[in-house]
C-alpha cells in the first residue's frame, strides 16, 4: 500500500457510487433506520462527512487532531454517535453537499501528502495510502447498510481488494480488542475477486488458511454479515477462531449481524 494513487481514484469512485445511491432518495427514505441501531440512513452519510472532516484535520492539522483525540477518550462510548448527530439532523441536500465539500477536501490533501509523511489517528498514525484505505473501507460498509436500507443490491468491484488488504492487516488487532493474544505465525488468506482473480495474502505454506469470495471475506471484517451467511472456509484452529472475532475498523467490539442479516 506504498503507493497511494490507485487507493485514492479507488476512495473517490466508492464515495461517488454511495453518492449516486443516496442522491436521488426521498426525505423520508434519509430518516429510514438503518441497520446499526440508533442510526437513519442521514446518520450513515453524516458519519463518513464527520470522519472525512476528521482525517482532513489529521492530514493538515496535527496538533487540532490530537485535540480531537483528547474529546474522543474523554467521551469513548459515546463520540462516534455524537459526531453522525452532528449533521444528520440537516436537510438532505445540505448533508449532502457537505459530505460532498468534505471528502473532496480530504482527496485534494492526500494527494499533496508527500511521499512518506505520517499522519495521527485513533490508532498507529498512518500514511497517505492507509487513510484512504481506511476511508474506503468506512465508505464501503456504511454504503453496504444503507444499500441494506434501501433494498438494494450493489454489484461488488475489485476496490474490495483495499478492504481486504485491511482486513488482514488488522488480525492481531482484532485478537487485541478482544483481551487475546494473537498467533506468532501469519495466516494464508485466499479470497476470489468479484473479477474472478485470485487475490492471496500470507505465506503459501502457513497451516492457518482462510478461502472464500472476496465480498464474503469483506462483509466479515466490517461485520455487515454473520459468518455463518458467508462462504468462507477456515483451515486450523487459530484461523476458525479469528473468523469469530475479525475487525477492519478501529473501537470495541462490535455486536455484529444476527445470523439472516439481523443486528445482534
Amino acid at each position: 500500500m506504498s503507493d497511494p494513487t490507485s487507493v485514492i481514484d479507488d476512495l473517490r469512485e466508492e464515495s461517488e457510487e454511495l453518492d449516486r445511491l443516496v442522491a436521488g432518495t426521498s426525505a423520508e427514505r434519509w430518516a429510514l433506520a438503518t441497520p446499526a441501531p440508533g442510526w437513519t440512513v442521514a446518520h450513515q452519510i453524516a458519519h463518513l462527512a464527520w470522519t472525512d472532516r476528521s482525517a482532513l484535520l489529521a492530514v493538515t492539522d496535527a496538533d487540532g487532531f490530537r485535540a480531537l483525540v483528547e474529546t474522543a477518550l474523554a467521551a469513548p462510548a459515546s463520540f462516534v454517535d455524537e459526531g453522525a448527530e452532528e449533521d444528520a439532523g440537516l436537510p438532505p441536500a445540505e448533508l449532502l453537499a457537505r459530505w460532498r465539500a468534505g471528502r473532496a477536501a480530504l482527496e485534494k490533501a492526500l494527494w499533496a501528502a508527500p511521499p512518506k509523511a505520517r499522519f495521527p489517528w485513533y490508532g498507529p498514525p498512518m500514511s497517505a495510502a492507509s487513510m484512504a484505505t481506511a476511508r474506503l473501507m468506512e465508505t464501503w460498509a456504511h454504503g453496504q447498510d444503507v444499500a441494506d436500507t434501501l433494498g438494494v443490491v450493489r454489484p461488488p468491484t475489485d476496490r474490495l481488494r483495499h478492504v481486504a488488504w485491511l482486513g488482514v492487516r488488522t488480525r492481531d488487532f482484532a485478537y487485541g480488542v478482544h483481551g487475546l493474544t494473537p498467533p506468532g505465525d501469519a495466516f494464508r488468506v485466499e479470497l476470489r475477486a468479484p473479477s474472478g482473480d485470485l487475490w492471496a495474502f500470507g505465506p503459501q505454506d502457513a497451516p492457518q488458511r482462510v478461502t472464500g469470495p472476496a465480498l464474503d471475506f469483506c462483509l466479515l471484517v466490517t461485520q455487515r454479515a454473520h459468518r455463518s451467511d458467508l462462504a468462507l472456509r477456515a483451515d486450523g484452529p487459530d484461523a476458525d477462531r479469528w473468523l469469530d472475532i475479525a475487525q477492519a475498523f478501529a473501537g470495541p467490539p462490535g455486536s455484529g449481524r444476527k445470523p439472516g442479516g439481523e443486528m445482534a
